[in-house]
């Protein structure tokens, strides 16, 4: 598949995780004459750069809250879009209480992995800012998304950054940890893909995705962007937007959920962090689809068990019997 193909794909769907049709919920639910499971706000601006709006779209319970959020990663292949939004991918997770926000990050090709993770970590801290008006805690905020989707969210679960109680902008006085990721299919080590040593970073394998991996640096003398050529400095940067070279102990709880017969994105990438988790502590899960590519038929069927990831990961502590009320 061209990337331009993928590209097309992932806008239709929302994800780079299903490539079967699914119809949009609003849609069929709509021609049957039924309510949706949740109250769409649409364009809600969490952020902007360079002049430009980030937005988000935000899925509220119809039915009674159970106080939590959970973010869904709107990219495929590093592409976003608004339209990219599927309610197909949402209403799991509605109809059992959950309000979801619907990330659309600065796309690729116009912007690179590292800038997209500054889009994510605005994200999730504009959300906290306003959990009371949403009505959630932000303490219990779960995260979600396929392929790039899940290589975002995975980042978010092993890299979040801490509050900053000084900074000028409230919403950077927040921190942008989650307290739980489940996520299809991600890449987590752009130096070992597939197998130890194989480069896919815009390479490789990922060599038709070359644009979110285009690093530049500015030149003080020139005032123009230079390409980044330098191989340590190339390492680098790989490696800081790489999960796996950030797993440590007090990561989020991850389920991963990952065909066996994956080109794009080869197993050995889920079972690579998974192994890292586990050295460390980290409750994480890996669940193969046997024969499975990058995506498969029903592929929405497994986000229920995504939403039993989070109502057990995001669940309220129960308290201790000595603090309990006579």
């Amino acid at each position: 598949m061209s990337q331009r193909s993928f590209a097309r794909l992932t806008l239709i769907l929302g994800s780079a995780c299903a490539f079967a049709p699914i119809a949009d919920v609003e849609a069929r639910q709509a021609a049957a004459g039924a309510k949706p499971s949740f109250v769409r706000h649409e364009d809600v601006i969490y952020g902007r750069k360079h002049g430009t709006a980030l937005t988000l779209d935000v899925f509220k319970p119809a039915g009674p809250s159970n106080g939590r959020g959970l973010i869904y990663v709107v990219s495929g292949g590093w592409f976003s879009a608004h339209q990219a939004i599927s309610s197909a991918f949402v209403e799991p997770f509605t109809k059992r209480g959950y309000t979801v926000f619907a990330v659309v990050h600065g796309s690729q090709p116009k912007f690179t992995i590292p800038e997209i993770l500054d889009d994510l970590h605005r994200a999730v801290r504009f959300i906290k800012s306003r959990a009371g008006e949403y009505e959630i805690d932000p303490d219990r905020l779960g995260i979600y998304g396929g392929s790039a989707g899940g290589h975002l969210s995975l980042m978010q679960g092993t890299a979040g950054k801490a509050a900053d109680p000084a900074a000028k902008d409230p919403i950077d006085r927040q921190s942008s940890r989650v307290a739980s990721v489940a996520c299809f299919y991600p890449p987590t080590d752009f130096f070992n893909y597939g197998k130890d040593g194989q480069d896919a970073l815009g390479r490789g394998i990922l060599a038709g995705f070359g644009a979110p991996f285009d690093f530049q640096q500015l030149n003080d003398e020139t005032k123009r962007f230079d390409d980044v050529v330098d191989e340590a400095k190339l390492q680098e940067i790989g490696k800081a937007i790489a999960p796996y070279y950030h797993v440590s102990r007090d990561d989020a709880p991850t389920l991963i959920i990952h065909g066996d017969a994956d080109t794009l994105v080869p197993i050995q990438q889920a079972e690579r962090i998974v192994e890292r988790m586990k050295a460390e502590g980290v409750k994480c899960e890996l669940v193969v689809k046997p024969g499975q590519g990058h995506g498969w038929p029903k592929l929405v069927d497994d986000l229920e068990k995504f939403a039993d990831w989070f109502d057990a990961t995001l669940a309220p502590a129960k308290k201790d019997a000595s603090e309990r009320k006579p």
